[in-house]
């Protein structure tokens, strides 16, 4: 019975052999029941497991919690190892948890309403009643005067969105970048956006695979990409450079050039480096790129800039002056090309709109090949 149980088990393994042949074409109604069917297993797993830890007095777990540490070493629970928060906030694996499958399937209903049918369709448009000329206001203060302060870009895409309604995804991972799904004028777009509230919005290791990830989804099923940055630089430290920091940098580089969808950039403050050019810059065939008054444009913040090339000088203070007054603004970047406009940040949903209708019918493609050689 075992033997029968096990070769089953293995025999569900081709299913993993049609995923990536298929995940580019289809939102497959089989992929939607596996789902289902996986989360239900696992609650009922979870109900059984309460059961037997209230009639055995827990004896289930702390055999399983030995096995375990005879395996590994180390002291861990079932869920400190592979539960809800562990895979929603720690490992990346899941990207959302639910408190129940009600909640869970009706999430699901409201994520699938975003999507085509198919990488053949284009991305869905539902009436709107917010009228796509809205000025929004608040957008004018939401930048901090200073800027090491911090601010919450969620404010930023809840303001330009339909009716402030967006669909996050990985919330509670990679919290320095943020990805999602909203309406323009009715139409679905992706937005990808660095966050200042969380370690100052600096690519790491987890944000830089979690927005690739979510770019190359919106770029196989037709769906425009929205790019809000803040962004001061890739974060710096031995445990990123030793985890792979630039090859797994390189995943989102990839990811904004391979991409032949619209793609839409708005500037809103600091944008410093090759962590610049990774987020949709004009240099990765971005179509449209905006840059907010506050934005700065610039290869490092004037204090590193300063302390290296007039390094062993008197009047450090005077130089970090003169180079705020020269990079710490968009013109030099706007005559360079590398941004198309400078505006007001409350007009930044009417351009946005705007731009959609313009770039609707664009056709671009790659090179034939028989496949892309991401950096993984």
């Amino acid at each position: 019975m075992a033997l029968s149980v096990s070769l089953k088990l293995l025999n569900n393994g081709k299913y993993f052999h049609h995923f990536p042949r298929y995940s580019k074409n289809y939102i497959f109604q089989e992929a939607k029941r596996w789902c289902t069917v996986a989360h239900t297993l696992s609650v009922r797993q979870r109900i059984e497991e309460k059961r037997k830890e209230a009639v055995l007095g827990g004896g289930q777990n702390r055999i399983e919690g030995q096995h375990k540490k005879a395996v590994t070493n180390e002291d861990v629970t079932q869920e400190e190892l592979g539960g809800a928060k562990t895979h929603t906030t720690t490992s990346g694996v899941a990207h959302k948890a639910f408190e129940n499958d009600v909640q869970a399937l009706l999430q699901l209903r409201k994520f699938y309403n975003f999507l085509p049918l198919s990488n053949t369709d284009p991305a869905p448009v539902r009436e709107c009643d917010d009228p796509w000329d809205r000025m929004v206001d608040g957008l004018e203060t939401v930048v901090p005067l200073e800027s090491t302060q911090a601010y919450n870009m969620l404010d930023v895409v809840l303001g330009v969105v339909d009716e402030r309604d967006f669909f996050e995804i990985m919330p509670n991972y990679a919290k320095n970048i943020i990805v999602g799904f909203g309406r323009m004028n009715g139409r679905t777009v992706g937005i990808v956006g660095n966050n200042p509230k969380s370690a100052a919005g600096c690519l790491d290791i987890n944000s830089s695979v979690k927005g690739a990830r979510f770019v190359r989804f919106c770029d196989a099923f037709n769906i425009p990409i929205i790019t809000f940055v803040d962004v001061p630089g890739f974060l710096p430290g031995t445990s990123q450079e030793y985890g792979g920091i630039i090859r797994h940098g390189a995943k989102l580089l990839y990811a904004y050039s391979e991409a032949t969808v619209p793609k839409i950039t708005v500037i809103t403050r600091k944008a410093y480096g090759g962590a610049y050019d990774v987020m949709s810059s004009k240099h990765l065939r971005g179509d449209i790129n905006y840059a907010w008054p506050t934005a700065e444009v610039a290869v490092m913040g004037a204090k590193g800039a300063v302390s290296i090339i007039y390094r062993g000088k008197e009047d450090i203070e005077r130089y970090a002056q003169e180079y705020m007054e020269t990079f710490g603004n968009p013109f030099p970047a706007a005559i360079r090309g590398f941004v198309d406009d400078i505006i007001e940040p409350r007009t930044t949903r009417m351009r946005i709109c705007r731009d959609l209708d313009l770039l609707q019918r664009k056709k671009l493609t790659n090179p034939w090949k028989k496949h892309g050689n991401i950096p993984l």
